[in-house]
């Protein structure tokens, strides 16, 4: 008789405790080790909250995660494909059938999507369908050394400042030897970035960017956008995009005082903080009667479509995307804007830290925020890469001056267009 309740009880254990286990999401991303170790801490918050649900991080190098990814994709077993993915952007890998639709599941769920900053929830889109929730909103601002500058004695960056005023700051900050060689550039800033002038000009990439029919860099507002950040890596006041990579990335080239300013998203805030830096942030200097163009724009998390366990995917991604959830975890750490804005604007990104004290500056820049960056449609990733960015990078690098490449250019994008069937 007691062997018979010792088994029962053994058996009433076990059941237990494949119950607090039933369920297992495998969550990916790419990301630096700190990343990775605030990844972990949202998974643990979850863990506790939902103690039927495991979370497994697979995580990747950014060089590495999107072939790995794909590579899983073309094997096509649901056992190792994660359920959870960090993607951007997300209309090719829509249109490729990898992706679960989620409209159904914010449906049901009651899931509010109103709270996302304008235009944002349209990254996560295809077809009028969201498939991604972007984690935060990878909007811009300018971060500045403030010891460079009072070294320079040059005037902190206001929200009054324009293109000119830019351009006259960056004279100041500037550093080149009599022999020519130049100790510091002004401002780092990636070339990829190319479209926050061309939007601040009133420009575009395209006539429509969901639906396009020609290209538009060609046009005045886009020509004299890219103009004008060619000149300032022509006269050594920006350094060069290739530059700026092979020195390890805008946030190396400030932390060392290579340059003064850098134009970058808030993901930088925790390591200049952790450094020591002294430095603020401003919004982004717009030409004279220009308008703020902050890219809505941000990696989304995303469910695979392979996934086994969708209801306990979706589960996870309710409360990562959510304030009491995810999104409070990674505001806090200081890494993200948060995609939602009720977040932005608490003390969970507000008040958490000292530095930068100008923090306003993320949300005047978010309230003002506009698609333009990206194609909403499934060939702008290979039209991006394969004609626009060679073309461009002739640009940045000092080869060719915008005149005379944007014509062609433009050209070469109207022929890949038509021959994709667009407009459609």
């Amino acid at each position: 008789m007691k062997m018979l309740k010792y088994v029962t009880l053994l058996l009433v254990v076990s059941l237990c405790t494949f119950s607090l286990a039933q369920s297992t999401v495998t969550w990916a991303m790419w990301g630096s080790p700190e990343e990775i170790a605030t990844h972990q801490q949202v998974a643990d918050a979850f863990m506790a909250e939902h103690p039927d649900i495991e979370v497994e991080i697979w995580s990747q190098p950014w060089g590495d995660y999107f072939t790995k990814i794909q590579t899983l994709w073309a094997a096509g077993d649901a056992e190792v494909i994660p359920d959870v993915m960090f993607l951007s952007p997300i209309q090719s890998y829509a249109a490729d059938g990898v992706l679960e639709p989620l409209d159904s599941y914010i449906e049901a769920s009651g899931y509010d999507t109103g709270d996302y900053w304008p235009a944002l929830l349209e990254f996560g889109m295809f077809d009028d369908t969201i498939y991604g929730l972007p984690r935060d909103i990878g909007l811009e601002v300018l971060y500045y050394n403030k010891d460079i500058f009072d070294e320079a004695g040059a005037e902190y960056p206001n929200e009054n400042w324009t293109w000119d005023d830019l351009q006259a700051a960056a004279e100041q900050l500037t550093e080149v030897s009599n022999s020519g060689r130049v100790s510091r550039n002004a401002l780092g800033m990636e070339g990829g970035k190319y479209q926050l002038w061309v939007g601040q000009n009133g420009g575009s990439i395209l006539d429509d960017m969901r639906n396009p029919s020609r290209c538009t860099l060609a046009e005045p507002e886009a020509l004299e956008a890219i103009s004008f950040f060619a000149e300032m890596m022509n006269n050594d006041l920006a350094m060069r995009d290739a530059n700026l990579s092979q020195a390890g990335g805008d946030a190396a080239v400030f932390q060392s005082g290579q340059v003064a300013m850098i134009i970058q998203n808030a993901s930088r805030i925790g390591a200049f903080n952790a450094a020591d830096m002294n430095y603020d942030v401003a919004v982004v200097p717009i030409p004279e009667g220009g308008q703020r163009s902050a890219s809505a724009g941000g990696a989304a998390w995303t469910m695979s479509s392979f996934s086994d366990n969708k209801d306990a995917a979706w589960t996870f991604l309710n409360w990562l995307q959510s304030t009491e959830g995810g999104q409070a975890i990674y505001t806090s750490s200081g890494e993200i804007l948060p995609a939602l804005q009720s977040t932005a604007k608490s003390d969970a990104f507000m008040a958490a830290s000292d530095i930068p004290t100008n923090r306003q500056a993320f949300i005047t820049e978010g309230e003002n925020a506009k698609t333009g960056r990206i194609g909403y449609f499934a060939e702008w990733n290979e039209l991006n890469g394969s004609i626009i960015g060679p073309a461009l990078e002739s640009i940045w690098s000092g080869e060719a001056a915008p005149a005379e490449v944007l014509p062609g250019l433009c050209e070469d994008v109207d022929a890949f267009l038509a021959q994709n069937g667009y407009p459609k």
